[in-house]
């Protein structure tokens, strides 16, 4: 048995593995907490590159062979988000979004993370 991991262990055209990681703070999870949601996206935003620097150990060369803009996953290139879009940097489940307050979703971090 070999363990790995690295975020896309074998070449190919499939989505890889990354750390999907759900963020939230009291005031979020608060009634009326989707405005504090947006605003941490919007912070967020503005540090694109530096946040894919850091989610993998190699500055975001091995997040390069997953994060393609396929296959469910953000392209590397671009920050977005959405509402139960799961191919966005950035993913608001949809129950989040009708509820008015909860939590986001990280997807840019690698699995090696």
């Amino acid at each position: 048995v070999v363990i790995s991991f690295d975020p896309k262990p074998i070449p190919g055209d499939w989505n890889g593995a990354g750390c999907h990681t759900n963020i939230s703070t009291q005031t979020m999870r608060e009634a009326g907490g989707l405005e504090s949601i947006y605003q941490a996206i919007e912070l967020m935003s503005k540090k694109h590159k530096e946040h894919i620097e850091s989610y993998d150990p190699t500055g975001g060369a091995d997040n390069k062979r997953r994060l393609t803009g396929l296959h469910e996953t953000a392209s590397i290139e671009k920050f977005n988000y959405g509402v139960a879009h799961r191919g966005a940097s950035i993913r608001i489940p949809r129950q989040v979004a009708a509820d008015g307050h909860g939590y986001f979703e990280d997807r840019r971090p690698s699995s090696n993370a």
